[in-house]
């Protein structure tokens, strides 16, 4: 008989409400996957997205073809494929598995052994669920797109949230003056994260109050591109992780100036830099901030108050024990 596992999962497009919690055929790992039992999970924009039937050109037109959300996960190998030698049995992990089809929101998930790397022992798997796609993010976008440097001004839009909670303490990490921009009753947080500077959007608008910076590090899209423009020095880079359609348009004129850089970006899930973020959690250099853990039951909630777009950090789904 097939050995079951809790999942959730959705055979249709809808909002939050058509999630359904299963049991589904739990996977049997190939040559080189491990199977890991899942302990943590975390919620992304990115599963909204796909719950809504926003990006259904490449998640099926008509119905998903990965009925089981889920990105980022944290928990324990129970069994590997003959292939793999990076890891044992017992061994903790975590990981992002948007390039493999996703599947966190269950009991077991079966992932090639290069999606994860081994859990840091500093952290707890809720706080590891909470790093890769987002804290990946935060990294590619300040040091590869915004190519950062030391002392330079990096402003982050959006710093409350599970990526902007990341960009922060990333910034500081790489020697930057980071000021980040936040509402009223996230001010402590983003200070407690390390911000030298914490501005209240509801009452000042860093697009109009004649600062500039070297790089603006965007996660929520919320101004023109000529706002963002007139914050940044000269020479300044702009980096967005959320889609701005001004930038496509003003592309080719920016090529001709040149002076400011500004792009919009989408992260790349690779080991590398899961590695790398590993060591900045072993030397507490970065630390997952978690709003609300939820159960597997109440992954709907989960999405729903991540929609919202109150929390700070990152939102939960831990597994039944």
């Amino acid at each position: 008989m097939t050995a079951k596992m809790k999942a959730i999962i959705h055979t249709k497009y809808g909002t939050p409400y058509v999630l359904q919690l299963a049991d589904v055929e739990k996977p049997t790992p190939r040559a080189d996957e491990v199977l890991v039992k899942v302990v943590a999970t975390a919620v992304n924009q990115a599963d909204n997205h796909l719950l809504s039937g926003m990006l259904r050109f490449s998640s099926g037109l008509l119905k998903p073809k990965h009925p089981i959300l889920g990105s980022d996960i944290a928990g324990r190998v129970t069994a590997v494929g003959p292939n793999v030698t990076q890891f044992q049995v017992g061994d903790a992990v975590f990981g992002d598995l948007s390039g493999q089809g996703r599947g966190g929101f269950a009991g077991y998930v079966a992932v090639p052994e290069t999606a994860v790397a081994a859990k840091p022992a500093n952290i707890t798997f809720a706080q590891a669920a909470a790093v890769p796609m987002t804290a990946v993010t935060a990294l590619q976008g300040l040091r590869d797109k915004g190519q950062i440097q030391a002392g330079q001004k990096v402003l982050i839009n959006g710093a409350s949230g599970g990526v902007g909670t990341f960009a922060v303490q990333i910034a500081k990490a790489l020697g930057a003056e980071a000021t980040a921009v936040v509402s009223t009753q996230k001010m402590n947080m983003a200070r407690s994260l390390g911000a030298d500077h914490v501005i209240d959007y509801t009452q000042e608008d860093f697009s109009q109050n004649g600062q500039q910076y070297d790089l603006i590090f965007d996660t929520v899209g919320n101004r023109s591109v000529a706002e963002y423009r007139r914050a940044l020095t000269p020479q300044g880079v702009f980096v967005t992780s959320a889609f701005l359609m001004g930038l496509v348009l003003q592309k080719p004129w920016r090529a001709i100036t040149g002076g400011q850089k500004m792009s919009n970006m989408m992260a790349r899930p690779n080991k590398a830099d899961l590695l790398f973020l590993a060591e900045m959690l072993k030397a507490g250099q970065i630390t997952p901030v978690i709003d609300t853990c939820y159960p597997l039951s109440e992954a709907a909630h989960a999405l729903r108050y991540l929609g919202e777009g109150h929390a700070k950090g990152k939102v939960i789904i831990m597994m039944p024990e």
